[in-house]
């Protein structure tokens, strides 16, 4: 589903879309990005790929990126996490986060979101979407596991949630925007330990 169809309120433009003919899109702009990059990649090479025309293309998506950015919607849709229940804060963030790593670290979609935040930064309206449809949908069952932390007595009453999840995806985004060092399963597993322990230390008031 194209980002324009995910507003309820939004009014739907032109001619009622092929389902064939978007799915052929989304794989072609999916295939070309790994295989090229968010920089390499055009209008056209979609077009040619998909075997749909470029007008088709930019009813549908405005620009490169609001398309990028439904190809790895669309491409992740049946891996996007929930917020499983495991009964400790520990192992629903392990639920939550493994995945997610292996799906960054099994193809090149690392460079193609840190291609995306980048982007991000000099376009407030693919801003707009980028956070609304990608990092909210990322964030939210991390929110739940740590609401349900709260409620379990694991963690305080009053943890800042927002703040827990960002240190939570810093270190990941960090080593994506700055390749300085590899995302692995290790790494993965240290920042959850280290999220879980800053958050139940026993210096942290509890309910």
């Amino acid at each position: 589903m194209a980002l324009s169809e995910m507003t309820t309120d939004a009014p739907r433009r032109g001619r009622p879309r092929s389902e064939r003919s978007q799915r052929a899109i989304l794989r072609a702009a999916s295939d070309l990005l790994l295989e090229h990059g968010l920089s390499e990649i055009s209008m056209d090479a979609v077009a040619d790929r998909a075997g749909a025309s470029k007008a088709t293309i930019y009813r549908w998506w405005p620009s490169k990126e609001l398309l990028v950015l439904d190809a790895l919607l669309s491409e992740w849709a049946s891996g996007t996490a929930d917020a499983v229940d495991t009964g400790s804060l520990a192992g629903d963030l392990h639920e939550l986060i493994l995945p997610w790593t292996r799906q960054l670290t099994t193809k090149p979609w690392g460079r193609v979101i840190a291609a995306l935040v980048a982007s991000a930064q000099c376009d407030a309206q693919f801003a707009e979407e980028y956070r609304a449809h990608f990092v909210k949908l990322r964030r939210e069952p991390g929110r739940t596991a740590l609401v349900r932390a709260s409620e379990r007595g694991e963690i305080a009453a009053d943890t800042d949630v927002d703040a827990a999840l960002d240190l939570l995806y810093g270190p990941f985004y960090h080593r994506l925007l700055h390749g300085h060092a590899p995302l692995t399963e290790r790494f993965a597993r240290t920042i959850v330990e280290y999220v879980v322990a800053a958050l139940s230390s026993p210096g942290r008031e509890r309910r």
